[in-house]
């Protein structure tokens, strides 16, 4: 099983790091391949700018996994996106597919010490959610079912720029697989992002489509903007279906990643370790002193112990709200707890304006980490 890291160290060595944590249920030989990979647990660096990279801010999380803020636009958040009744607007994929191996495959370009903290996961796994979290459930618009960030205008939205990095990671592997839809391909980045940085397993399905039409795109404004606050976080995850537990849960993705300056306009990660999934992001809301970070920048807050680490407003919301407070400390003291709520809500969100046959598959993912 994967390991699940609660306090973290790190030294750089050259383009190495050596990882030293307090384990849960893990063996020294996780760490050992864990710090081969190269990825940060530790005190953090800043990330140089690449022009050819994205504007960030979930997480997710990468947020990517990232959490991302969608500057406000003049679009309905709730417009249905125009459609075409001329065009056929899905493309069927064979069954034949081995996603085992493809899962092998995605995690093996995950690490690149030149990038960010090490890893591409946490972006890859911000593709995963924004490609799913346009829907809306009272027309059935927009969702993981469809890949059509590949279109203008949605992939210039503000809350996708930059994520054709991510988009042009995977490339290879859907050449090499061209029976896998991108909507699929997208979607199992998103797990592969989370079990190989440590997460839970998170049981995921085949079978989405893509559509191949920019009328199919979505409208600007379904993503959550990063400097609002508790109502427009509910506004965002209601019209999607979320409970207010499982709005809490997805938000601990932001435990992986940074946000950048030249993207999102907000600067620094959220935890000291960027690239493992650990429920810090809970603690540190609860445990540090969050205050308003002096710069020229959008308004965030930055620890006050340190200044290195950073929160959004819609992350502060996850405290000063009572609704949001509970489980934000329940998840602060139950790890696994965490684990076990997330990977169901994630599954949730990597279904969105999905149908799956009833006989559809589900795959459990053995991490390479194991």
């Amino acid at each position: 099983m994967a390991f699940r890291l609660i306090s973290r160290a790190v030294a750089p060595v050259g383009k190495s790091r050596v990882v030293s944590a307090a384990l849960l249920g893990s063996t020294r030989n996780s760490v050992i391949r864990t710090a081969a990979r190269g990825y940060s647990t530790g005190p953090v660096r800043k990330s140089g700018s690449n022009p050819m990279v994205w504007a960030l801010a979930f997480a997710g999380a990468s947020v990517a996994g990232y959490y991302m803020m969608t500057p406000a636009g003049k679009v309905d958040p709730h417009a249905s996106p125009k459609s075409n009744p001329g065009v056929n607007v899905e493309t069927k994929q064979k069954n034949n597919l081995d996603y085992q191996a493809i899962y092998n495959e995605i995690a093996e370009i995950l690490e690149d010490n030149d990038y960010d903290d090490g890893s591409f996961g946490p972006v890859l796994l911000r593709l995963a959610w924004h490609a799913s979290g346009t829907y809306n459930k009272a027309d059935g618009s927009g969702g993981s079912n469809g890949a059509t960030m590949r279109f203008r205008p949605e992939s210039e939205h503000g809350g996708n720029a930059g994520l054709g990095v991510a988009r042009k990671k995977l490339e290879d592997i859907k050449k090499k697989y061209p029976d896998l839809s991108y909507s699929d391909l997208w979607s199992l980045a998103g797990v592969v992002a989370i079990q190989e940085m440590s997460g839970p397993v998170i049981p995921w399905r085949p079978g989405r489509t893509d559509k191949l039409s920019q009328n199919d795109c979505t409208p600007d404004g379904r993503l959550p903007d990063a400097s609002q606050g508790a109502s427009h976080v509910r506004d965002i995850f209601y019209r999607m279906g979320f409970t207010d537990q499982e709005i809490v849960a997805l938000s601990g993705a932001h435990a992986l990643g940074r946000c950048h300056s030249d993207r999102s306009g907000f600067e620094g990660p959220w935890t000291a370790s960027p690239t493992m999934f650990t429920n810090d992001y809970f603690r540190l809301l609860l445990e540090e002193e969050w205050v308003p970070k002096k710069w020229k920048g959008p308004f965030q807050y930055v620890d006050k112990t340190s200044g290195e680490l950073m929160m959004l407003p819609t992350d502060i919301a996850l405290v000063q709200d009572p609704k949001f407070k509970k489980y934000t400390e329940l998840y602060a003291k139950d790890v696994d707890k965490f684990f076990e709520d997330f990977a169901k809500a994630f599954v949730k969100l990597g279904e969105l304006g999905c149908r799956f046959p009833e006989d559809t598959k589900t795959y459990r993912f053995k991490s390479t980490l194991e």
